[in-house]
């Protein structure tokens, strides 16, 4: 289903990053880091449009030839994005919500964790076969 999966934190920095294919690694960080515009664009617009503050879905940010780029923002700022193979035309707009509810998740699981640092980059090992399986739809 997904290619790559990225948690980004409240000042931008990346906290977790994965893709299937680790030749593609370079160039969908590029299409992460260069969404994150486009999610201040969305955050800052809903809030003056007196939009509901409770959905944290963004929807799609953008689409490019070969990918979909679609966002999701908790309510600490922290971002998630999932980058979506453009070939695959049977994904629906629920599937990527259920996909950014369970990250969201799994994400609260691992930030519980009370030897966690905040702030720092999430290196767990099971962590990452967590966020794989739910891209490739095995959750």
């Amino acid at each position: 289903m997904a290619v790559c999966a990225a948690i980004i934190g409240k000042d931008n920095s990346p906290k977790y990053f994965t893709c299937l294919n680790p030749y593609d690694e370079l160039n969908l960080q590029y299409k992460v880091l260069s969404s994150l515009d486009v999610v201040e664009e969305k955050l800052n617009s809903g809030t003056k449009s007196g939009s509901d503050i409770r959905e944290l879905y963004l929807g799609m940010l953008y689409s490019l030839e070969t990918h979909k780029i679609y966002g999701y923002v908790t309510n600490t700022k922290i971002k998630f994005v999932i980058i979506v193979d453009s070939t695959n035309i049977a994904i629906r707009d629920n599937e990527i919500r259920s996909m950014f509810r369970k990250l969201h998740s799994i994400y609260a699981d691992y930030v519980c964790n009370p030897f966690h640092i905040p702030g720092d980059q999430i290196t767990s090992k099971s962590f990452d076969e967590r966020v794989k399986n739910i891209m490739t739809g095995n959750a």
